[in-house]
């Protein structure tokens, strides 16, 4: 090896330790910051999961309680944090409260456990509706739900019967009839009302 290429690559080797010792310590804190990211990511998820996992068993408790003590457990699906968890909870104990003659408390269970949006809130809002149905409240109970799916227009061709109007809840079945699934027992009972109230359900071929 010549003397010129030896002066070199002592001079490469040189330049080497001199960024090293310049650089060395940000180079080293970069390399633990992004493990400490890392290790900080898998931490939070574990404590997700873990935090999923404690909601459920909540959950599952409240469920339990509402099964043996009914109405009883209310404080108990109170207490349950505020999400998915907690709505589901807060339907199971407003159907105990119906069972129990508690159509106010139920009411109350329903609007307090009630989501922004989301497919939950439907579910509410027309349990909501039925129990105002129920209780003559028509109008009330109309402008409760909303959204055109066939349990929405369901109800509210059930809405415009109680209140005498027949044709606005043929039209309503109609709408409920388009959208329901071919076959399913919601369809056959969606056709019976309908015919009831003087339509001529189309025969659905199923695919």
């Amino acid at each position: 090896m010549a003397i010129d290429d030896l002066l070199d690559e002592h001079e490469q080797s040189r330049r080497v330790q001199d960024w090293l010792r310049r650089n060395g310590a940000g180079l080293i804190g970069g390399v633990l910051l992004g493990l400490a990211a890392v290790y900080g990511w898998r931490w939070w998820q574990d404590r997700q999961v873990q935090e999923q996992v404690r909601a459920a068993d909540v959950y599952q408790a409240a469920i339990d309680d509402i099964d043996n003590r009914g109405i009883a457990a209310a404080a108990k699906v109170q207490a349950l944090p505020q999400g998915t968890y907690r709505t589901l909870a807060s339907l199971a104990l407003a159907r105990a409260q119906v069972d129990a003659g508690e159509r106010d408390k139920a009411l109350a269970t329903l609007r307090g456990a009630m989501p922004a949006d989301g497919p939950l809130r439907e579910v509410i809002e027309l349990r909501i509706a039925r129990l105002l149905l129920d209780a003559g409240k028509t109008d009330e109970a109309l402008s409760t739900i909303r959204g055109d799916s066939a349990a929405v227009e369901e109800l509210r061709g059930d809405v415009r019967v109680a209140q005498g109007k027949r044709d606005d809840a043929r039209e309503a079945y109609r709408r409920a009839l388009a959208k329901a699934e071919v076959g399913s027992p919601q369809r056959g009972l969606i056709e019976m009302k309908y015919t009831q109230v003087g339509g001529v359900p189309t025969p659905q071929k199923t695919p």
